[in-house]
């Protein structure tokens, strides 16, 4: 491209910045509708006043309920008596069932995963309290570097010696 052209591309630039600023900045700040009213005697939607009887029944012709501020509350009152009654009944529920919720996890441990990282691992999945209280029960019987890669079904409901006995080799 020569400079010459380049320059004339830019003084056109220009030109059509300039002209669509002027007409944005200059021309009428509130866009009128062409549209006419199908017959004179309409109102339109500026000059409608609805009464509330004559809204109410717009909106229920549409589908809506429309309801006093006493009916909404009296259906919100309603509405919390069931939501206890479930909340009772579901409370009742889990007292007749009430055993121990048992936790499984299928647990991959692959190469270079350490002690840590299972525990961290197992606490993420429920199935003990501290990932570093893990840690430490492996520390304490030197079987850090025992860790056997593979995939494990483990349990809340299983002892911390028993998942050690499963996951390092002994």
């Amino acid at each position: 491209m020569t400079p010459n052209s380049l320059r004339s591309f830019a003084a056109g630039l220009l030109v059509a910045a300039i002209l669509t600023g002027s007409a944005y900045f200059f021309g009428p700040s509130e866009a009128k509708s062409t549209e006419k009213p199908a017959d004179k005697t309409e109102k339109t939607a500026k000059d409608e006043k609805l009464t509330d009887q004559e809204m109410i029944d717009q909106l229920a012709s549409k589908g809506y309920v429309i309801n006093t501020e006493a009916e909404w509350s009296e259906h919100l009152a309603a509405a919390a008596k069931a939501s206890e009654k479930d909340k009772e009944k579901t409370e009742e529920k889990s007292d007749k069932e009430a055993g121990e919720v048992v936790y499984r996890t299928i647990l991959t441990v692959s190469m270079g995963m350490t002690s840590i990282d299972v525990g961290n691992a197992l606490e993420r999945a429920n199935i003990i309290e501290s990932g570093v209280q893990f840690y430490k029960d492996v520390e304490k019987r030197g079987l850090a570097n025992e860790l056997r890669p593979g995939t494990f079904e483990v349990e809340s409901g299983m002892t911390t010696d028993e998942i050690i006995s499963i996951i390092f080799k002994q």
